[in-house]
């Protein structure tokens, strides 16, 4: 009687899937429906349109590597500012959170998570319940988590601090160049793949299944807060480094001291802190937060305004009142006539047309590409883009990523729309923040 049932149960699902609900036409699947995307928090929208991109007055570094060439952009979302202190240190919070459950976890308390399945294999890494709270009163969850915390002699006045050094945050991606290189593909032929790929530490491995081209990782994301001290020979900046990332003074100021696997890192978890919540509520995911390439931040840089030297528009770096527009080096290190010595709280100065903040001076930005001389050259005039995962064992030349829009420290050339640099992807500065981008639903807003 059951296997009556089953059998019964198939052929009804097999007569559903085939009944021709269209009249005999051609009418799509029914039952999707789009759901309108909203504005993200914080994000403005940039529409589409192109742009010429390259230098805009004369090349003072004599680099030569920002020819001049008209390149098209799709429509995308920005951060408005340059992403905070504190917005990054509810990132870090998190991680802080989510060690302490997995250290709870491991430690027997299963309330703040589950380690195996039911069949009592081991789940690495657990499952944690996002919804338990630590109580810092319990003296089980103290002892659990006083590895968490620096001990002995590592501790400054018998202090509680938290060992920044265990704060590690793994992450995955999918590597869309490796999975589109034709040499890669599954041989259905064949069926099988027969391809290799370079996996995230440098080792290549045969691909064995869509598994081979998620790439893991672990990044600290700690700011390194000595950077104020380390990028300065002979400059007082101790109490910037002691303070700035933790004083809630500075929680409106731009993160510093990222490098750019941390500004990644924080792309990747951000898309899934925001995927979980959209998940929890029914609703369909978005494209992912991710750092904007060389030509999308250029393109926001202008303010829909062509040939541009500056964000604002004109040649000048002072309004009709004489005062400086932005936050970088003027005159002949008078660091301080432009309104701030060093960073400056984000949104300090006007937006340019597109309603962007700091797209010139108070600290420069990290992009998605990878620098070499020619890839203006060589890169596509739509949506262009150099993108490159350097390896622990690449070259250091290897390792460079864009860096955009110049800094505090950066005399006026480097603020310009056009002027490009770079900075090695391992490094963290004190003069380097970032923010996100989104791609748009559908391509059109």
């Amino acid at each position: 009687m059951r296997r009556c049932f089953q059998l019964c149960a198939l052929l009804a699902l097999l007569s559903s899937c085939g009944s021709n609900t269209g009249g005999g036409e051609l009418v799509g699947v029914e039952g999707r429906r789009a759901t309108p995307e909203t504005p993200p928090f914080e994000m403005v929208f940039v529409p589409d349109g192109s742009y010429t991109q390259g230098v805009g007055d004369e090349d003072v570094s004599y680099a030569m590597t920002a020819t001049t060439k008209t390149i098209t952009v799709e429509g995308f979302w920005m951060d408005q500012t340059e992403i905070t202190n504190n917005k990054y240190r509810q990132f870090v919070n998190y991680v802080i959170d989510s060690i302490s459950k997995v250290m709870l976890i491991n430690g027997g308390m299963d309330e703040f998570g589950i380690s195996e399945d039911e069949f009592g294999n081991p789940i690495d890494p657990p499952v944690i319940n996002k919804r338990a709270r630590i109580d810092p009163r319990s003296e089980d969850q103290k002892e659990i988590l006083k590895d968490l915390y620096y001990q002995g002699d590592e501790m400054f006045y018998r202090r509680k601090e938290i060992d920044t050094r265990k704060l590690n945050y793994e992450y995955f991606w999918y590597d869309i160049p490796q999975a589109a290189n034709k040499k890669n593909r599954y041989n259905f032929d064949k069926q099988k793949y027969e391809g290799s790929i370079t996996k995230s530490d440098g080792k290549v491995e045969p691909i064995r299944n869509r598994g081979s081209f998620i790439m893991r990782d672990v990044v600290n994301v700690y700011p390194d807060t000595l950077c104020w001290s380390a990028d300065f020979s002979y400059s007082y900046n101790d109490p910037t480094t002691t303070t700035y990332f933790w004083q809630p003074s500075y929680d409106e100021y731009p993160v510093v001291g990222i490098t750019w696997k941390q500004a990644y890192a924080f792309c990747i978890w951000r898309t899934n802190y925001l995927r979980d919540f959209l998940s929890e509520r029914g609703e369909s995911p978005v494209h992912e937060y991710r750092l904007p390439t060389e030509a999308e931040w250029e393109y926001a840089a202008r303010g829909g305004v062509d040939l541009n030297m500056y964000p604002w528009g004109n040649y000048y770096t002072r309004n009709q009142h004489g005062c400086f527009i932005a936050n970088f080096k003027p005159l002949r290190g008078n660091y301080s006539d432009d309104g701030g010595v060093k960073t400056v709280a984000v949104a300090s100065y006007e937006p340019n047309d597109y309603g962007l903040y700091d797209m010139a001076g108070n600290v420069a930005e990290w992009t998605s590409d990878a620098f070499d001389e020619s890839a203006y050259t060589l890169s596509h005039d739509l949506n262009p883009s150099y993108q490159y995962h350097a390896k622990p064992n690449d070259k250091p030349a290897r390792k460079r990523k864009v860096v955009r829009g110049g800094s505090w420290k950066d005399f006026q050339h480097f603020i310009q729309a056009s002027a490009r640099t770079y900075e090695y992807q391992d490094t963290a500065r004190s003069y380097i923040g970032f923010r996100c981008v989104r791609s748009l639903m559908g391509g059109n807003f």
